[in-house]
């Protein structure tokens, strides 16, 4: 580690549990199946954080899906709901609530691996039914933004305060062009950032037409084709030129550094207003079945939270490991804890003690991830 490396983490430590990282209620529901009622599950869940009314009527909601890697990818087999990706019926059940809580245009975002075609194929190809998506609310809209999509320019969103890795991004416009952000999760662990739940999905809202490893060199590549390693995991490229470079060149180019850190500058720069972590069936082990010994399981149980943290710290929590473990802690082994440096961002608080956990106890719900 070097001298840095150790100041950042010291830094990130004096601030751990300072008023400057606010709390918000977490919702935790059981749910042993999706053909379990979803609608009125988070419908009620929605209640216990708040309701939906006030933050969506007559608003643009962005729904950000978790679909991490080709769709030709699968765990055993088994259909990608149940594994890695966001489950078409715990969107659909979303995306009905939010017209009927009075949202006037939601629309569905996800930065689909390898190609910049629109998101509707892209979900045809998952073998989600879009014609029923498109209507389970008055005006819904879809919008693949690992590119331009169907914008005109890219939106810049700084990093509030400054960022360790970037001090801002150039992100595809639906970003910016939202009143509300919503994420849909799922909950399980990540090879890279220990978890990935509600934080880490922001980490796919970057373009691969600027981030990715064929990326322009001085223009966006509108027809990106490959992840984002080279430049946000090991910084071995530049993003392209057009964006904001990187503060430091000279950083470290450890993934267990920059992903988490990358990670928070995302969620900093584009707020998220509801987290939502589908635990009803996912899959231990990792994100995605690119990592060797992942298995599916069945937690059976849902979180919600207006904060992203403290819903990470609950579902963490649930996935039976300690939100506020150090590095070389499970289920940080490799890399600094990302809800940890989101508490020092002043975004959320990782501290179980400080969370209002409403509907069923963390302890009753508990499902070892390394059981």
């Amino acid at each position: 580690m070097t001298r840095r490396e150790l100041l950042g983490l010291v830094g990130a430590a004096s601030l751990r549990g300072t008023p400057e990282a606010p709390t918000a209620p977490v919702a935790v529901g059981r749910c042993r199946s999706y053909e379990e009622d979803l609608t009125a599950l988070l419908g009620r869940m929605f209640d216990q954080v708040g309701g939906l009314g006030r933050l969506v009527r007559n608003k643009t909601v962005s729904v950000k899906l978790n679909l991490t890697g080709s769709p030709g990818l699968r765990v055993r087999g088994l259909p990608l709901g149940v594994t890695h990706y966001s489950h078409p019926k715990v969107v659909g059940s979303v995306v009905h609530l939010l017209g009927a809580a009075g949202a006037r245009r939601v629309r569905l975002i996800e930065s689909g691996y390898g190609t910049a075609a629109p998101l509707e194929e892209y979900l045809l190809d998952s073998g989600w039914n879009v014609r029923a998506l498109s209507t389970a609310a008055p005006r819904v809209e879809f919008e693949n933004t690992n590119a331009l999509g169907l914008g005109r320019h890219y939106t810049r969103l700084k990093v509030p305060g400054g960022g360790q890795i970037f001090p801002a991004y150039d992100l595809n416009h639906s970003y910016a062009d939202t009143d509300v952000f919503v994420t849909v999760a799922k909950l399980k662990e990540h090879a890279t950032c220990g978890v990935t739940l509600a934080l880490k999905n922001s980490f796919g809202i970057t373009p691969a037409s600027i981030y990715g490893d064929d990326a322009g060199a001085e223009e966006p590549n509108e027809q990106p084709t490959k992840g984002r390693v080279d430049v946000c995991h090991l910084g071995k490229r530049a993003p392209c030129r057009s964006a904001p470079q990187e503060i430091d060149p000279g950083s470290s180019r450890d993934p267990g550094y920059r992903v988490p850190r990358i990670t928070v500058e995302l969620v900093a720069a584009r707020p998220i207003d509801l987290a939502i972590i589908d635990g009803i069936e996912t899959i231990a082990g990792g994100e995605g079945p690119w990592i060797a010994g992942v298995r599916p399981v069945r937690p059976g149980v849902m979180v919600v939270g207006r904060n992203p943290v403290t819903a990470d710290a609950v579902a963490t929590a649930i996935m039976g490991f300690d939100p506020r473990a150090r590095r070389g802690e499970a289920p940080f082994t490799d890399c600094d804890n990302t809800l940890l440096l989101a508490e020092a961002k002043g975004i959320g608080t990782a501290d179980l003690g400080k969370i209002e956990v409403i509907g069923a106890p963390v302890a009753e719900v508990r499902f070892g991830f390394r059981s």
